[in-house]
């Protein structure tokens, strides 16, 4: 091909894959850039505005390209390349939000009836600088200082316009451009406004930027707000680093739950292609569209997921929807007109995070660990993985009573076998009872610590531990002190008598001690389903199946503190703990999530509290709203799913109503599903404000951890994206 042609080549396919505009249906065509196959659809990512040195590598050399009125090779096999960029001088601007859509013809009709009312440049954002998903913001300004938005707001006050909020943008004050690049050590200038390009050596090859890996190629282009570097890589692919950055499949190893995360990503990208087209690029790797951690977040089971539905989307009425999705929903999502304001939604309505089809599951033993302590300490647990692993005997034991010498000394033979460690040091100490001191000698001698004792006790330690007991002397005195110090012997200098007759729950402590210090036999994994006499269990991405012993050790954790049990129920998805011994689980541990059945229960932010004092609320909502002095806040409305939708703020400059999202922006909280509680000061006004709430994010759509439940439960992908945007239709793009 001639460079004449090339060039009209060139043009078409960045008119085509860099501008916008081109065709989204899948197929199997594969877009060539001297050389480099792209299979479309094909999707652009901006990684970075306004940068200055912007350092690229090479998994396997790459060709630069510059690209301007004309274009250059100017490198045919470069490891790394670094770009220094021309940085413009930052401003500020104020703009006032006056409200916000997830439909752009209701945001555009929304900024053409305030036009026609009031003087001043309302235009429609596609790229608000938040961390919302697909949706369109009215804003007006410019305005070059808060002064003049303040006086703008008021304004638009006194026409009825209230709900207007301050929004403090950077910005630079002419295009910047790349200046130069340094290619393996070579200087090359970069002509006034070009681009460069960066197309891996072969089709199997990566680039990095911030030692962060990508596929496909990168573009470093200059713009109104800087330089920016693109990312431009087949849709699927770009998926594959979404998926996980959203939703984790080390945490979240289900999936039909991640099949449905890449179906509402993919609906997701598809829908707001373009967004960012006056700056180059479709969308930006952060929360504002989607995370995007590029080639190295890539992880098999996510990757799976993308594979097994790739080309799929979700539809309402044949077209595209806007799939918003929220991390935690707080056991309800909500409608998207209460969040996000403007038109209700068919498929975006409030539903419960809960699945009719839970199932639930028993596990029962025989055995039922008895309660023990060791002086006021609970140490119930500590003893049951003690039977579990065979060093208590399960019955026939009253562990309150004094430990006897040739008892003692068998279980510590029985734990020094679970270390593996030789138990020839064992001294045989006779029936009676035994001391602390004949306790610490007992481990000492097993344990061959004479030389611990010796050489890492100082004898000012031994006194300092010992000070209260100057009657105990010689190498007794030391043993104790060591054993005291290395945490083994539960003395207490403050209570106890080193002569006092050690209990069995003593001596049971310290051969817990004496095993968990050096070895944790337990394994942690989330529970899946029971079967008769075996569990099913998750350990990262790896399903197992384990035998349940029938008399196995069952504990219930509750807060942190374990109990017994006889019998413990699971909906699926709990934290667990177990001890295998001769291939069977002998103690099973379950961290129990009390009083709901709601999916997204196992999220650490399905239940928060906050507290705030007035004067650190007042200092966020003045940045946004003049307030002044905060008197008090008044929850007016609240949404199907009980979040907060209308917040009264009263203060010395009068009352604002906050509405939707800007609720959770005013008060800095992870969402806006929560009930408010108040301290008062002498004078009896409002000193601080603690709010106990629910959920992560803004509720509107999927349920990240939700849907992570429902496929515990059983549901494939497609019934959870059914679930949680109801009435839509999943089928093949194109």
């Amino acid at each position: 091909m001639s460079i004449r042609h090339f060039k009209h080549f060139f043009t078409i396919f960045a008119a085509l894959f860099f501008i916008g505009g081109r065709p989204v249906e899948f197929g199997r065509e594969n877009t060539f850039f001297h050389g480099f196959p792209m299979a479309q659809p094909v999707i652009s990512i901006g990684l970075g505005t306004n940068l200055t040195d912007i350092l690229i590598r090479s998994s396997s050399g790459m060709k630069v390209y510059e690209v301007g009125s004309e274009y250059a090779l100017i490198s045919d096999d470069a490891e790394e390349a670094l770009v220094k960029g021309h940085r413009e001088r930052l401003t500020e601007k104020f703009l006032l939000l006056v409200a916000q859509t997830k439909e752009r013809e209701e945001a555009d009709n929304l900024a053409a009836g305030l036009r026609a009312r009031v003087d001043g440049r309302f235009f429609v954002d596609e790229t608000p600088a938040s961390d919302l998903q697909g949706v369109f913001q009215v804003k007006v300004g410019d305005f070059l200082t808060r002064g003049d938005a303040l006086a703008f707001q008021k304004k638009l006050g006194d026409l009825g316009v209230r709900d207007t909020w301050i929004l403090r943008e950077v910005i630079t004050e002419e295009e910047s451009k790349p200046a130069w690049v340094l290619i393996d050590n070579e200087l090359k200038s970069v002509h006034q406004g070009a681009m460069l390009y960066f197309i891996p050596g072969q089709p199997e090859s990566f680039l990095s930027y911030n030692d962060r890996s990508y596929r496909g190629i990168f573009v470093l282009r200059p713009t109104s707000k800087g330089v920016v570097l693109v990312n431009v890589l087949n849709l699927e692919d770009y998926l594959k680093g979404v998926v996980p950055g959203e939703m984790s499949p080390d945490q979240y190893a289900e999936i039909e739950a991640l099949k449905a995360q890449a179906v509402a990503a993919r609906t997701y990208a598809l829908k707001n292609i373009g967004q960012f087209k006056a700056l180059g690029y479709d969308l930006v790797d952060t929360p504002r569209s989607q995370v995007y951690f590029g080639l190295g977040a890539e992880r098999p089971l996510s990757s799976r997921a993308v594979d097994e539905t790739k080309g799929e989307v979700a539809k309402y009425a044949g077209r595209l929807i806007n799939a918003l999705y929220t991390s935690t929903c707080g056991g309800q999502t909500e409608a998207v007109e209460d969040v996000f304001e403007g038109s209700p939604s068919p498929y975006l309505k409030s539903v419960e995070c809960t699945y009719e089809k839970q199932p639930e599951w028993s596990v029962e033993s025989r055995f039922i660990l008895p309660l023990m302590t060791a002086g006021s300490r609970d140490v119930t647990a500590e003893a049951g993985a003690l039977i579990a692993l065979g060093v208590l005997p399960p019955a026939g034991v009253d562990y309150a009573t004094e430990a006897a010498g040739e008892e003692a000394a068998a279980w510590l033979r029985a734990a020094l076998a679970v270390l593996k460690m030789k138990d020839d040091g064992v001294l045989e100490i006779g029936p009676g009872p035994v001391s602390f001191l004949a306790m610490a000698r007992l481990f000492v001698a097993a344990l061959h610590w004479q030389d611990h004792v010796d050489h890492l006790l100082l004898p000012s330690e031994a006194n300092f531990v010992l000070r209260r007991f100057p009657q105990v002397t010689g190498q007794a005195r030391n043993s104790l002190a060591y054993g005291i110090q290395s945490g083994l012997i539960p003395f207490s200098a403050e209570t106890d008598n080193p002569n006092r007759h050690v209990t069995r729950a003593e001596f049971a402590t310290a051969l817990y001690r004496l095993i968990f210090s050096r070895l944790d036999p337990r394994e942690d994994g989330v529970f899946r389903k029971a079967g008769p006499g075996s569990i099913e269990v998750t350990v990262g991405t790896e399903r197992r199946t384990l035998k349940l012993g029938p008399e196995a050790v069952l504990l219930r954790d509750i807060g942190g503190r374990s109990a017994p049990a006889s019998r413990l129920t699971f909906l699926g998805g709990e934290h667990v703990r177990w001890l295998v011994r001769d291939d069977e689980v002998r103690l099973l541990e379950a961290f129990v999530l009390t009083g709901s059945h709601v999916l997204d229960r196992s999220s650490p932010f399905n239940r928060w509290q906050v507290r705030k004092t007035r004067e650190e609320l007042a200092a966020t909502l003045n940045g946004h709203v003049p307030v002044g002095e905060l008197f008090d806040l008044n929850v007016r409305r609240r949404g199907a799913s009980g979040r907060v939708t209308e917040l009264e703020i009263t203060g010395t400059a009068g009352k604002f109503v906050v509405r939707g999202l800007k609720v959770r922006w005013a008060l800095g909280l992870r969402d806006t599903l929560f009930a408010l509680d108040r301290e008062f000061d002498a004078d009896g006004k409002p000193a601080a404000f603690t709010f106990t709430g629910r959920g992560w994010g803004h509720g509107v759509g999927l349920c990240q951890v939700g849907a992570y439940g429902m496929a515990l439960a059983g549901a494939d992908y497609r019934t959870i994206l059914k679930k949680y945007y109801p009435g839509v239709k999943v089928d093949k793009l194109g």
